[in-house]
């Protein structure tokens, strides 16, 4: 079935957006088989309302082009519904000027953030595809978990007609088994959470709304932290690459914690307990911060 475009619009972007952030975190995977990048351009494949679709990103001066493809007839996509989702992923909400204005004379990390003006956190397309790649991460490394997650892709094989895999929703997962998971390179737990967090989602049990009001934000992380195999810093990560949740406190991050040794120029690892006292000065924008030492580490100081 050929690819129908349904829906395109066209978003403004402020001065200083670094649209590279957004590319290099879509492109962790080097077999590119669900997302691609080229150029300035990124290609995602997505679920919508059931369907494989291509989501594509197209950045110019001071504007994205979206385009969304579905290979379904019968599916639609307004203008607004694709508008909230390219805001979102693109962190277009994410109220990082007043952030970087109440932060400019802290001694420490006004340097920091003026020198990484306008980073913005990136956002996945759906909330469950955040809070299963934050449970495939969990104490492992970003390329293993790369390698895991393209195997689970591959191993539910819902394709776009482009040619891009689509990353798989709690309806296709939920029917998974256990060892299908571990031979994707799942342990036993990370397997069954997986799992019992698709139930919750297929089922009803767990609503993933995008929403970012506190009541929803508060009802969600403590149905999660309730699920065994689920601890604070997936459920912080999930929330902030699902909802683009900036005040998650991911002081548990061996990479966060690594960022603030540098940036305080501390002899010694610092630890879970001291990361969490300095981080806890910045909320609402905690997770934010988080973001801004992992920068800071992938960019050697």
């Amino acid at each position: 079935m050929n690819a129908t475009v349904v829906s395109c619009t066209t978003l403004p972007l402020p001065t200083n957006y670094r649209m590279m952030d957004i590319l290099t975190f879509h492109n962790r995977d080097a077999l590119a088989i669900a997302e691609t990048v080229e150029g300035n351009c990124l290609g995602k494949g997505i679920i919508w309302q059931g369907a494989p679709a291509c989501l594509t990103v197209r950045f110019l001066p001071l504007c994205a082009e979206i385009e969304l493809s579905i290979d379904h007839p019968l599916a639609s996509a307004k203008v607004d519904e694709l508008t909230a989702l390219a805001t979102r992923m693109l962190g277009l909400d994410q109220a990082v000027e007043i952030f970087e204005e109440g932060v400019a004379r802290h001694p420490q990390l006004g340097k920091l953030i003026q020198k990484q003006s306008g980073l913005r956190v990136p956002v996945a397309p759906s909330v469950f595809e955040a809070l299963t790649w934050a449970i495939t991460g969990q104490q492992i490394s970003v390329a293993a978990a790369v390698s895991i997650r393209r195997k689970l892709i591959q191993l539910v094989g819902l394709q776009h007609s482009s040619g891009l895999y689509c990353y798989p929703d709690a309806q296709l997962v939920k029917d998974l088994s256990i060892n299908e998971l571990r031979q994707t390179g799942f342990s036993q737990s990370k397997a069954q959470t997986l799992l019992t967090v698709s139930q919750m989602v297929a089922s009803g049990e767990l609503v993933l709304n995008i929403s970012k009001e506190e009541p929803s934000i508060a009802q969600i992380r403590q149905q999660l932290l309730a699920v065994r195999g689920i601890g604070p810093w997936t459920v912080n990560y999930a929330l902030l690459r699902g909802y683009g949740w900036l005040d998650g406190s991911l002081h548990g991050d061996a990479a966060v914690r690594r960022g603030l040794q540098m940036l305080l120029d501390h002899d010694g690892v610092m630890d879970e307990n001291q990361t969490q006292k300095w981080l806890e000065g910045f909320a609402p924008w905690r997770a934010l911060v988080a973001a801004h030492l992992w920068e800071l580490v992938a960019n050697g100081g």
